[in-house]
């Protein structure tokens, strides 16, 4: 497995700290986050998934404890607008340039608005995606706010 991606790239030239974890990657998992959590022996709360949204039919980018579900009223909110809905699995794959399993907040292919779970800031650090299914990042949520101009509200349900 290539420990180089667009995100590990993408945080290296921000000089943000982080570490890499790889796990088997199961494609049969009905949850990735959980998979990837249960794979590691780390808590679901500490395994971040990204998730792709749109809010008033703009793309944004959730960043959720595996082990929660993202409320879509919240969500809108969060960005101060008023309905909010998941992003299709090809639509997500071609905005950020990943493979669903792969998706990361870090390096996609364009820039979009992200929130992150505000759960998160309890740890002194998180895992989440790296930029491929299989590779995970370890880093403080603080510069997860930092690296991508993020924000954080409570979105879970």
């Amino acid at each position: 497995m290539s420990h180089t991606t667009r995100a590990t790239q993408f945080l290296q030239q921000q000089g943000i700290a982080f570490r890499l974890a790889e796990y088997a990657y199961d494609p049969n998992a009905d949850r990735i986050g959980m998979a990837a959590a249960e794979a590691m022996g780390v808590e679901p709360s500490r395994v971040l998934k990204t998730l792709m949204a749109t809010v008033d039919g703009k793309p944004v980018c959730a960043v959720v404890p595996s082990d929660c579900e993202v409320s879509m009223k919240r969500l809108a909110a969060a960005f101060g607008g008023k309905s909010a809905a998941m992003m299709k699995p090809a639509d997500a794959e071609r905005l950020t340039g990943y493979h669903v399993g792969g998706i990361s907040p870090f390096g996609q292919k364009k820039t979009v608005p992200t929130v992150l779970e505000e759960l998160a800031l309890v740890f002194d650090d998180v895992y989440l995606n790296g930029g491929q299914r299989g590779l995970q990042v370890l880093m403080a949520p603080g510069d997860i706010l930092r690296a991508l101009n993020a924000t954080a509200a409570a979105i879970v349900a």
